[in-house]
């Protein structure tokens, strides 16, 4: 394998090419800036590589195994995790929201969770930035939360028939909803041509309507000079005499290799980034690196994310158009007579024959299998669906830990342990009765509950304090001032919405931090 770089030491390494790593090898190679830019899984072509075939797109998960446990241990892989270049936005929804300000401040404001060292306005011009050049199109008005439109681009204009059911049920309930704001094109946008329904979002959009690193911001940076690595596994982050890191150590197609660099961005998500702090743990780190707090690992997050099937009377068709087409957020904020603290979203959400077949087979009423399932399935045209985004306070327990097991690379495991609070488990009682009362609404009959998580969050949460935390607000680790984390595994609280605009956004933030600190050579 030979590399432009090989032998060099550059200015920046990014190891994991999702949603933060596209964004940093942009905007830090169009400074000039020399970056190489790691990928543990393969590049795609969208046109060639992409299928329309929800089993043969499950390998756009993240394939290796992990180890899980805890009172309720989570799903992983295509739910939660990406593989390739682009990461997980190569396959999510496209669903595209921000926080609101009480997402940064929950401890102040609800007394539950942990506070984080900004606020919604230092994020702000990064959301924007991000949305213009994702071209975000969403409603003219958004009424929840800091941000109320307009977006880049217009809402869509046809819904589902998901979509209609759920506005129809919201609106009998005087439940305020809104065509969701997602990261898929409504009109033509630098070269890619507006979304025409074709609903396979969660298989790679092989039109490239649907926005990804893979196809905005990569491409962009290697046009910059980025250099992009992939099918090569990131083992060890080296760290010098001085505290310093050097670069990283990686496998590609059974060999180790090294690429030097005067600065170490993590990027690899929730997961992969504690697991890698905690393999490169030397005799100067023997807990493993930037872990002189012990929170590497800790309060990592999920969102809960049941789904409420009921059938009607007339064909909705689950398959048909964007997954996601209808919002609301009326019980994101907390409310004081309710059981609990914090909220969530509920989205209308579409699901194609295979994934709704194994919903219903493990929905929490029953188990359906054999000859049950095949008549449940039956009625799959009549199925309508609604799914949450429930927001998971952080608990120190829930953890990212090291395996004695070894995978195919000879690296430790990722053992991940996750339980649900009671805060936790009444929010979601809340929110599954709400959507059954929406089906109510609309005319239908409620048929199954699935119990179901998605997105990953925590794990190296960013702090004033260096004893409670992993990393300061830019992701800088407090140990090691040359080390980055900028990925979903900062995050001190997981909100009650989708999270990939807050993950971009923070990478931009981080990498105007970097560009500023470099021209000052303050960055170790």
């Amino acid at each position: 394998m030979n590399w432009r770089y090989e032998n060099e030491e550059v200015d920046i390494v990014i190891v994991g090419a999702g949603a933060a790593g596209g964004v940093l090898a942009k905007e830090l190679s169009e400074m000039g800036m020399s970056v190489v830019l790691l990928e543990a899984g393969p590049m795609r072509d969208p046109q060639h590589d992409f299928a329309s075939d929800e089993l043969a797109m499950q390998t756009l998960g993240w394939q290796e195994t992990r180890i899980v446990d805890g009172q309720h241990p989570l799903t992983m892989g295509h739910n939660n995790s990406g593989y390739g270049v682009g990461g997980g936005t190569q396959h999510f929804t496209g669903v595209f929201l921000r926080f609101h300000e009480s997402d940064f401040k929950t401890r102040s404001i609800d007394g539950v969770g942990e506070n984080w060292p900004i606020h919604y306005k230092d994020l702000e011009p990064y959301y924007a930035k991000i949305e213009k050049e994702v071209g975000v199109a969403g409603p003219r008005h958004f009424p929840w939360g800091n941000f109320q439109g307009p977006y880049p681009l217009p809402e869509r204009d046809f819904l589902s028939p998901n979509a209609d059911m759920f506005r129809r049920g919201c609106d009998k309930l005087q439940i305020q909803s809104v065509v969701s704001p997602l990261a898929i094109l409504t009109a033509p946008y630098e070269g890619r041509p507006p979304c025409i329904n074709r609903g396979f979002c969660n298989q790679g959009c092989m039109p490239n309507s649907k926005f990804s690193t893979l196809i905005v911001h990569i491409p962009k940076a290697i046009k910059a000079g980025a250099v992009l690595l992939t099918e090569c596994m990131v083992n060890q982050v080296q760290v010098g005499a001085d505290g310093l890191a050097k670069g990283v150590v990686f496998i590609h197609n059974g060999i180790e290799y090294a690429q030097k660099a005067k600065l170490v961005i993590l990027s690899a998500y929730a997961v992969e980034t504690p697991r890698l702090l905690l393999n490169s743990a030397t005799s100067q780190f023997p807990n493993g690196l930037a872990n002189s707090s012990g929170w590497v690992g800790k309060a990592i997050m999920t969102h809960s994310s049941h789904d409420v099937y009921g059938e009607f009377q007339d064909e909705i068709r689950l398959y048909k158009g964007t997954p996601v087409l209808a919002t609301t957020q009326d019980f994101y904020e907390t409310d004081t007579i309710r059981s609990y603290a914090r909220g969530y979203t509920l989205h209308s959400h579409g699901a194609r024959p295979v994934s709704a077949a194994k919903g219903i087979m493990e929905s929490d009423s029953q188990f359906l299998w054999g000859s049950k399932l095949r008549d449940a399935m039956f009625n799959y045209n009549f199925y309508g669906r609604i799914t949450m985004v429930g927001e998971v306070l952080p608990d120190a327990n829930n953890r990212v830990t090291i395996s004695d097991e070894k995978d195919k690379f000879g690296i430790p495991r990722a053992n991940v342990s996750f339980s649900y609070g009671e805060n936790d488990l009444r929010l979601i009682d809340h929110a599954v009765e709400n959507m059954k009362s929406i089906i109510r609404a609309a005319e239908g009959t409620v048929k199954y509950v699935v119990p179901d998580t998605a997105h990953l969050m925590g794990g190296c949460r960013m702090g004033d304090d260096p004893s409670t935390s992993v990393v300061n607000s830019y992701g800088q680790t407090h140990d090691i001032p040359n080390l980055f984390i900028c990925d979903a595994s900062i995050f001190v609280t997981s909100s009650g919405g989708n999270p990939t605009n807050t993950v971009m956004a923070l990478a931009a933030r981080s990498a105007d931090f970097i560009i500023e600190q470099a021209s000052k050579q303050e960055l170790g």
